[in-house]
């Protein structure tokens, strides 16, 4: 069973306290992450090498990690870096067949953290807007089925996207200062 985002973001936190359990157990959790991520990517060979050459890098560079980012975002980064550049020394180009796969895995990623940006967002504002927003910009419904899904009127629905939206922007901007 694999470490969830929450929990490998508290180990982070802890290592970067100061806290040597905390980043022993955190570069353990990161194994099986890691050897997932390369095989999908390596020949069976080079995955152990790239394994450790990000575990030294997650090290060397813990205190880049941002701790209001998803942890995994930046895990994932610096794991794609370590791969591009084992291509580069190997001269190593990938089968068209194989882009798909990469991209598609690639996108997974990107898709996963910005979910739980969306997420967090989300759960920031009232269950009626929350919902408003995600029924008709998440997930695509219109007014209508957003409002008959939620037993009320099509006018209710477009008031709360308003307005959930207009408290996001505040909070956005507020945070970016």
């Amino acid at each position: 069973m694999g470490t969830s985002e929450a929990e490998l973001k508290a180990l982070m936190i802890g290592s970067l306290g100061g806290d040597a359990l905390a980043h022993s157990l955190l570069l353990r959790a990161l194994v099986p992450l890691l050897q997932t991520f390369y095989r999908r990517r390596v020949a069976d060979a080079d995955v152990d090498d790239l394994v450790q050459d990000t575990l030294i890098a997650v090290h060397t560079r813990r205190e880049t990690f941002d701790r209001d980012r998803p942890f995994t975002a930046w895990l994932y980064a610096i794991a794609r870096y370590r791969a591009i550049d084992h291509y580069r020394r190997r001269r190593q180009t990938v089968a068209i067949e194989d882009v798909e796969t990469i991209l598609v895995a690639e996108g997974f990623e990107d898709a996963a953290n910005a979910r739980m940006d969306v997420d967090t967002l989300l759960l920031t504002l009232s269950p009626k807007q929350a919902r408003a927003i995600r029924d008709t910009h998440v997930d695509g419904k219109s007014v209508a089925e957003a409002a008959a899904g939620a037993g009320i009127g099509e006018s209710d629905v477009k008031v709360s996207v308003h307005r959930g939206l207009r408290a996001l922007s505040a909070r956005i901007k507020g945070s970016s200062r």
